[in-house]
Order: structure tokens, then sequence, then C-alpha cells
């Protein structure tokens, strides 16, 4: 008898009443959490979030792609959408150098930013590492909103899962991810592309150097940031 649907039921479970965990403790420190089943329901609550003529930014995400938020944004055709981290559909960047520096940049004046993230705890933070640290300087301040979208498989208990979660498995996954993906033949020589895992290295390619801990919102600022947690496995 097969029974991967019981386990897919049991597991879909256990990340609704872990999210639901999660988003009574984001409460408590300003940020607006929501459960989405699916990642079609993430998708029309994401897309629910963003009004028509306000411009979108974005960086780098996995979950972004997968839940398609991205394709949607271009698809209804009803924002101007920054992402400095556009590729074709070989995985080569579209750009640049300093123009691709100046989107960066332009991103962090944008309506709404959309994004995802490397861990989320149930106590309510959302934890991140960033190789130049446009993504989570974007997430504490410059966007008037911030989206950010995660799979329930990357909540954990606690600030020191979280960055185990990252050390042992986002970062090696991710530097292997710009390695193979989008042709980065300097990621793959990375220690942890080789080994699989992290060695705190020095290496100029090195992806993890801006760690981030956001543990609530000021006061002026609540309901800025607006989590949608998916129970499905999304990203790295």
């Amino acid at each position: 008898m097969n029974e991967s649907p019981v386990i897919e039921k049991e597991e879909s479970a256990l990340y609704e009443k872990r999210s639901q965990r999660a988003i009574e403790n984001f409460a408590r420190g300003g940020i607006n959490a929501q459960y989405a089943a699916t990642r079609d329901e993430a998708l029309l609550q994401v897309m629910a979030m963003i009004p028509a003529g306000v411009t979108v930014g974005t960086a780098d995400s996995m979950t972004l792609h997968q839940v398609g938020v991205i394709s949607a944004i271009e698809a209804r055709g009803q924002n101007a959408l920054i992402n400095p981290f556009a590729r074709d559909a070989q995985g080569n960047r579209l750009f640049q150098g300093e123009e691709r520096e100046d989107l960066k940049r332009k991103v962090l004046t944008c309506d709404v930013y959309v994004i995802g993230t490397n861990a989320v705890t149930l106590d309510g933070k959302l934890v991140n590492t960033d190789a130049g640290g446009n993504r989570v300087a974007a997430m504490i301040f410059g966007p008037k909103k911030v989206i950010v979208v995660a799979g329930a498989n990357k909540l954990v208990k606690d600030a020191d899962a979280a960055f185990r979660r990252i050390r042992e498995l986002a970062a090696p996954q991710n530097a292997l991810r710009i390695g193979i993906k989008h042709h980065s033949s300097e990621h793959l020589e990375l220690p942890c592309t080789k080994t699989g895992l992290c060695a705190d290295c020095h290496h100029p390619k090195r992806i993890c150097r801006y760690t981030t801990i956001i543990e609530g919102v000021s006061s002026e600022h609540r309901g800025r940031i607006n989590v949608v947690l998916v129970g499905e496995r999304l990203g790295i």
C-alpha cells in the first residue's frame, strides 16, 4: 500500500500548526503574517497585497519563482518591476556591473518589495544571510511594504536553529545552485560546494557575509512587513 498521500497530509497538518504559532508571535512584533495551504493560495494572497500602479522590487529568490509571483506580476502588467537578478531562459544575467548595482539601489526606494527568506523562527523572527547585503537591506528599511514568502519547511525553533539551517543547508545548496544553474564556475570552487559543509571561508565569492535577525518592527512601521507562510516545501 502506498502511504505517500497520508504522509503528505500529516506533513501539511504539522506545517499549519507550526505556522500558526509563528504567526501569533510575528503579531507581537508588529509583523503581519498569514498562512496559505498551497502555493496557489499563496500567489493569490501575495498579488492581493500589491496594488495596481505601484513599483515592485525584488531580489534573487527560488521561492518567488516556484510560487509564480514574478511571472504573475509581469503577466498582470499593472506594476513596474525592478529585478536586478533577472535572467534569460538559459540562466544568464540580463544586467551586469554598475547597471545591476544601480538597480539594487532603486529597489530600496520601491513601493512594494517581494522576497523570500532563509529561515523563519517559531518565536516570530526572520533570519537571513546575504552575499551582497542588498536583499536584507531592503527587508529592513526602504520599501514602503515588504512581502516575505516562505515555505513552511523553513520554520525552525529559534535563531540558533536558523543559523544552523543557513550554514548547514541553505548556504551550501544556494552556492551550488548559483554555480550550476547560473553558470558561475567560481561558486563551484567554494569549500561548501566541494564538501557540502560550511568552512567559514574567505573565498572572494563567499555568499555568507551579512547576517540579520528581524525580531519585529518599530511602532511607526507596524504592518510594513508581511509574511506569507506556505504549507509546502519551497526554496532552499
